[in-house]
């Protein structure tokens, strides 16, 4: 007996090691370039260069095994995360940028060891980069950044940024 109790301790502190050692790997990045023909739309779809810019997500991503994505409940940030998800077959899940700090606790506690792409808008990316206890790697996010892909790697407390940029540059066009 002493010894089944001795090998199930072993077996589950064993785990609780692997748990811990395990990495959460979170993706942020602003939706793609939306359409901007009626300002009084408050949830348009993504113009032809946001298309094009949600499908260099995709190639951005493509070989990186994404388990889950979450999007605000808007047009733009469900279809900027659309080929990517329709390309490995998974569903989008909305989430609430108003309870960004809770979900990102629940993330960081729940989700050791996946892979999670996270759309939001220029004015919550850097927002949920903190709420995950990383530094902005940058200022500001303008209206004109479309680019940036930010890659947040946690292990334990510990969160690492890194920002990069993927499609064409933002300000090409001015």
């Amino acid at each position: 007996m002493k010894k089944l109790i001795f090998i199930f301790f072993i077996v589950l502190f064993g785990q609780q090691n692997v748990n811990a050692q395990k990495v959460l790997k979170v993706w942020i990045v602003r939706h793609a370039e939306k359409l901007t023909i009626d300002p009084k739309d408050k949830d348009p779809e993504l113009s032809e260069d946001g298309k094009l810019r949600a499908s260099e997500l995709l190639k951005e991503l493509k070989g990186e095994k994404i388990d889950s994505i979450f999007s605000t409940d808007y047009k733009r940030t469900k279809l900027t995360g659309f080929p990517l998800a329709d390309k490995i077959g998974i569903s989008i899940r909305i989430y609430d940028p108003a309870q960004i700090k809770s979900l990102a606790k629940q993330w960081k506690e729940n989700a050791k060891g996946k892979n999670v792409l996270i759309i939001g808008h220029s004015n919550t990316v850097l927002e949920i980069i903190e709420a995950f206890g990383g530094e902005k790697p940058v200022k500001e996010l303008t209206d004109d950044d479309y680019d940036y892909l930010f890659t947040l790697t946690i292990k334990g407390d510990k969160v690492n940024v890194k920002a990069s940029r993927y499609g064409e540059a933002h300000h090409s066009k001015e």
